[in-house]
């Protein structure tokens, strides 16, 4: 058990992809006579914010004051997301694209097994990409930290003038990476890329000391002052200019890994936010995303939890 952190002091703006994970949930019985696939009888559904929104839900569930911008469509699964967002408490500042449909995760359950994920996706339109920028100026001001949750759809195509800007004001800023292009990353106070995402940066390391030098490399070039590695099974390794600290695997069962990444990034935040030194932060991190991989689907961690554990 840890001393339990009042979060309500915390004030973090979450910027990004904005999406609506569904969730159809049924029994399997038979195989389709028209292809061999299973058929599901859908017995119930679910809806639950997903991407930059599922991280402002875990920064809401924390106690933190969450700010949420994003883009969305003028459509029925938007407005579901301003709806689940503004029921948690979070202030939601979402752009309407009325081209956009919005961003949806569909994800179909049989027997506590997923069988099929289904993506709807656009990049939303330029003018209401600005209409964004605008919101997330006048935000600013108001939060210690701003968390920039890339998902590569396109939601962040102003991410280096909304970083610039953030550290012209004396924000700290933790991006969740996507891609190949670090470089638009440039002077951020911390990312949190997993494995793979890494290596397509840095290639495969060899050994322990081999990571530690191409990890070492690329935070160095890129000015980043925390780069923390998430390492499923193998826990977390974060680097800065004193050096490499790991932390262990919490030891759960990983049930889903489904937005896990969500949750370390929310709790990374509130933990700087409310003053905490980078270390302490990774290690109450390490012990949400133990925590969330033995729950379905995107999903928080409460304060009980994690304090408790």
């Amino acid at each position: 058990m840890t001393d339990r952190i009042d979060f309500s002091s915390s004030r973090v703006l979450v910027v990004g992809d904005v999406m609506l994970d569904r969730y159809w949930f049924g029994d399997v019985t038979r195989i389709s006579p028209e292809a061999p696939v299973p058929v599901v009888r859908v017995t119930r559904s679910e809806e639950r914010l997903g991407g930059a929104a599922n991280v402002a839900l875990n920064l809401a569930v924390l106690g933190a004051h969450a700010a949420l911008a994003g883009v969305v469509g003028s459509d029925e699964p938007g407005q579901r997301i301003e709806e689940l967002a503004q029921a948690q408490g979070i202030d939601c500042r979402l752009e309407r694209d009325p081209l956009l449909p919005t961003t949806i995760k569909l994800r179909v359950i049989g027997r506590q097994q997923q069988l099929l994920r289904i993506d709807f996706e656009q990049a939303p339109d330029q003018q209401v990409l600005q209409r964004k920028l605008d919101s997330v100026r006048a935000l600013l001001d108001d939060v210690q930290v701003l968390v920039l949750s890339d998902y590569g759809k396109g939601g962040l195509a102003q991410i280096e003038m909304i970083i610039s800007e953030a550290l012209a004001a004396g924000k700290q800023v933790i991006v969740d990476p996507k891609g190949d292009d670090y470089s638009r990353y440039h002077g951020v106070t911390m990312i949190t890329p997993n494995r793979s995402e890494l290596r397509d940066v840095v290639g495969t390391w060899h050994d322990e000391q081999d990571l530690d030098r191409r990890a070492q490399e690329l935070r160095r070039s890129l000015a980043i002052r925390y780069l923390l590695l998430t390492r499923s099974e193998e826990g977390m390794s974060l680097f800065a200019d004193d050096g490499r600290f790991d932390v262990p695997a919490q030891a759960r069962e990983v049930y889903d890994v489904s937005g896990a990444g969500d949750t370390v990034v929310a709790v990374l935040a509130a933990m700087l936010a409310a003053g905490h030194d980078a270390r302490s932060a990774v290690m109450l991190a390490n012990r949400a995303g133990g925590i969330v991989v033995g729950k379905l689907g995107t999903a928080t961690v409460s304060p009980d939890e994690l304090f408790n554990a």
